[in-house]
């Protein structure tokens, strides 16, 4: 039986190279045409696969549909959560959580800080999107025109002496985010807290939420702070594994 499974469900990703025909599908799985045969007919019995008027098969409505849903009922934030309480535990810092919406960078989740000075962030509040590590990571994988034009009517407050100040000096700094990976706001919206962080991404490779370790400079300072680059980064690594269905749920960094 579950050769009989491995056998059916390797002829999806044949069929996402494009339409093939029974003596392709069979040769694909080393099988006779019969047993292809009637492993198509079962898949195509549920909609996984179609065949087409010229007899090729192709990948089926219902399997899209089926991936569709599945990435609708995702819940970034109760997949990431366990893993940002066990950053907080290793680091002590306060961890957020961000995602983008209606041109907005929203916190869904913070694990607060072990230290007594802590952050005023709530969930559910906008960040300061021209200078918070998380807006960067996630406006940084934006398509480039939609980048441009979502840069180019932004508001650029001076919150302080480090703040973005202007549409170029903001796309020159998505760009070299979208090339290194991870981000930081070192001094840009309060002279005194700084953050990195780190993107989490979908089973395509689209970033989908982006998460951040932020500390004040009497608790750390900012090349110390910077050390915990490597933890983040792994961190967001193992939520992106699991978010994409690549890893254990069990992964942990």
């Amino acid at each position: 039986m579950s050769q009989t499974v491995d056998r059916a469900l390797s002829i999806l990703p044949l069929l996402a190279e494009g339409p093939a025909d029974l003596g392709q599908v069979a040769d694909r799985l080393d099988v006779h045409k019969s047993t292809a045969l009637r492993l198509l007919r079962t898949l195509h019995e549920h909609g996984l696969v179609y065949r087409q008027s010229d007899q090729r098969y192709r990948l089926g409505a219902r399997l899209f549909a089926l991936a569709q849903e599945a990435v609708e009922n995702l819940d970034v934030r109760e997949i990431a959560h366990p893993y940002l309480v066990e950053l907080n535990e290793k680091c002590g810092h306060t961890v957020h959580l961000a995602v983008y919406e209606e041109q907005e960078v929203l916190y869904i989740d913070k694990v607060d800080s072990r230290y007594p000075v802590r952050m005023y962030s709530r969930i559910g509040k906008p960040v300061a999107i021209t200078v918070a590590a998380v807006a960067k990571l996630l406006l940084s994988d934006l398509p480039e025109a939609e980048r441009r034009a979502l840069a180019e009517k932004l508001d650029y407050p001076l919150y302080t002496a480090r703040s973005t100040p202007n549409a170029p000096a903001f796309l020159k700094e998505l760009a070299a985010v979208r090339e290194q990976g991870w981000a930081t706001d070192l001094g840009g919206h309060e002279e005194s807290i700084n953050c990195v962080g780190a993107p989490i991404r979908g089973a395509d490779g689209r970033v989908v939420a982006a998460m951040s370790v932020s500390a004040p400079n009497v608790v750390v300072t900012a090349d110390e702070l910077l050390t915990l680059l490597p933890l983040v980064r792994r961190t967001a690594d193992a939520i992106s594994r699991e978010y994409s269905g690549t890893a254990p749920t069990k992964d942990r960094p």
